[in-house]
């Protein structure tokens, strides 16, 4: 053990896996003395599957800390292991697994998770995602010690946000990547010294973020053009927004709403386009018409092909005025 692990005044372990839990292990590391650090094994990734390490395991090599990637963890082996790590608390961010009661209570002090939303809003492995998805104006962290439900223990600390009305899901999550580190800065110290109140969530209060399929990137044309747009942009780095023209897969990377619909007349009543089709092509823009109001198609990405402007997905004829999308 270095002089600089014994001068910090607490003991921890780290749970995370992807790039999100980095700034929040590096903030633990400048807290305390990190005696482990638990990974999601390394998986096939990318076109050539090549066998990938976690984002965390990458930066945890890289400060010279120990790392474990378990596989199973219900036989008791892995709770005896963090039991005679002697940590006085573990922090979990984006691990990916529901930790059994026995790992709980290893560390003195149980684990504290920093989650990704203002709970006991979003609960689950998606909460950045759905809160785009759904139009949310604001979001942020919440700090909470994990009990064996999902998302579910008492709370300590909540820090807001906001969220443009242009911001991707993969844009907002590096913002609170940041943003959850800061708060673990500022409040773990607290928690371990118990300068802190656990307030109980409001369970009736709750709304849930599943986990992402790749089907939930379909665009449904037929809801309102907000709707439309803040699922491109929720839907932005993965799985991606998805729709089809002419019969073959687009992803649409980008939109602005053109007109919301909003206070219009029926489309009954005024003559309106059905969803989906392309009611402009002209030498500014790509229109769409919504169940209610019009999208602009800022980017897209044809199958097989780069991503563009829209407009020059036109002019190289990948979709014309009239065409309609999503058939």
């Amino acid at each position: 053990m270095n002089t600089a692990a014994r001068s910090k005044p607490f003991r921890a372990i780290f749970f995370g896996s992807p790039a999100f839990a980095v700034p929040s292990l590096d903030a633990l590391n400048a807290l305390a003395e990190v005696v482990g650090v638990i990974c999601q094994p390394d998986r096939p990734a990318g076109r050539g599957l090549t066998l990938t390490a976690p984002a965390v395991k990458v930066r945890a090599l890289e400060l010279g800390l120990t790392v474990a990637q378990p596989t199973k963890m219900k036989t008791g082996e892995f709770a005896a292991w963090v039991r005679e790590q002697q940590a006085d608390v573990a922090l979990v961010v984006a691990y990916g697994r529901i930790l059994r009661r026995d790992v709980l209570d290893g560390p003195r002090l149980g684990c504290v998770n920093v989650h990704a939303s203002l709970l006991p809003k979003y609960r689950g492995a998606a909460p950045i995602t759905w809160a785009v998805v759904r139009g949310e104006t604001d979001t942020g962290v919440t700090l909470m010690k994990l009990d064996e439900g999902m998302d579910t223990g008492p709370t300590f600390a909540r820090v807001t946000t906001p969220v443009g009305p242009d911001e991707t899901a993969g844009e907002l999550g590096e913002r609170v990547a940041r943003l959850g580190a800061a708060t673990v800065t500022e409040w773990l110290p607290k928690y371990v010294a118990g300068d802190f109140t656990l307030e109980p969530q409001d369970d009736a209060m709750a709304t849930l973020a599943p986990i992402l399929r790749k089907d939930d990137g379909r665009i449904d044309w037929a809801a309102p053009a907000q709707r439309v747009h803040d699922h491109v942009r929720g839907m932005n780095p993965w799985p991606g927004a998805v729709t089809t023209a002419r019969g073959r897969p687009v992803k649409i990377q980008a939109t602005r709403v053109v007109a919301s619909g909003a206070g219009e007349a029926s489309d009954e009543a005024s003559g309106a386009p059905d969803a989906g089709h392309v009611v402009l092509v002209d030498k500014s823009r790509v229109l769409v018409a919504c169940g209610a109001g019009t999208v602009e198609l800022v980017r897209v990405q044809p199958e097989g092909k780069r991503a563009m402007r829209g407009l020059e997905w036109a002019m190289g004829r990948g979709v014309a005025e009239g065409d309609v999308l999503g058939l």
